[in-house]
């Protein structure tokens, strides 16, 4: 019976999730008028006119190629200054490893609300607004707290001992975080790297904060084009929504075994 009932909670689960997809799916193969008479039927004809239309009209592969170069710099450094951190936290004696990880901590405990103000005036006078580098650069330091916790967590359950059989056969803490650290922490890494691909991706609160040229806008920005003040254009935004979800939908297929197991590595000590 608990079995019969989990399973129906999961189908409940699965169709709450899917149904709203479908409609969104379905909805970029209708005009607005059809959208607004069956706004969760089927289409009458599967026209890709929707798709052939926005890269037409706007700049969608500008806006596409934005979020592309910003994700994908914004996620390798992060992850890149966060193993950093997390193994010299590791490799510190416990009472700086655990101040300095505290710190990082801090950071996540601060809304991203509240740094909105500071962050726009010191991007302002680095002459950084309107720029990707000043995305990247606030992407960055924002999500760097929460990768730190996150491989911290996962460097902590390796063995000390590899690290110092490593430093005996005379590696210096380069050659150990390179050759020890680095390869037993790709479970953690992959997860913490789809983790922060998605917010990154999604993120639209720094886009709307900073950029305000067309040139620089990213995908989630540029989905604001089509919401007017009276009217909203729901198939034209449904298309740009998918178009911006395909990459994300892509990467969570192909990479969800290294996602699972990420989430996982370091739960159980050995």
């Amino acid at each position: 019976m608990d079995r019969l009932g989990k399973r129906v909670l999961l189908i409940i689960y699965a169709a709450i999730i899917i149904i709203p997809m479908l409609t969104v799916f379905f909805s970029t193969f209708k005009t607005t008028s059809q959208m607004y008479e069956n706004p969760i039927g089927l289409p009458e004809s599967f026209n890709f006119s929707n798709y052939v239309q926005i890269f037409n009209e706007t700049a969608m592969a500008t806006y596409f190629k934005n979020s592309v170069i910003v994700t994908l710099v914004s996620v390798t450094f992060t992850l890149f200054f966060a193993s950093l951190i997390a193994y010299a936290i590791t490799r510190m004696n416990k009472w700086m490893g655990g101040l300095l990880f505290g710190l990082f901590t801090l950071g996540m405990m601060v809304p991203a609300q509240v740094n909105m103000i500071p962050l726009y005036s010191l991007i302002y006078r680095l002459d950084l607004t309107n720029t990707l580098s000043g995305l990247m650069i606030v992407n960055i330091s924002v999500t760097l707290p929460v990768a730190v916790f996150i491989l911290t967590g996962f460097m902590k359950t390796i063995p000390k001992e590899l690290f110092e059989a490593c430093t005996i056969d005379g590696a210096n803490n380069w050659q150990v975080y390179r050759r020890i650290a680095l390869p037993l922490s790709l479970p953690s890494l992959s997860a913490t790297a789809i983790f922060l691909f998605v917010m990154h991706w999604n993120d639209l609160l720094y886009p709307l904060l900073f950029i305000t040229k067309d040139e620089y806008k990213t995908l989630p920005l540029a989905l604001l084009e089509f919401q007017g003040q009276y009217m909203t254009n729901f198939p034209m935004l449904f298309t740009g929504v998918m178009i911006a979800s395909a990459p994300m939908i892509i990467a969570y297929v192909f990479l969800q075994r290294y996602f699972i197991a990420g989430m996982t590595a370091g739960s159980v000590k050995g």
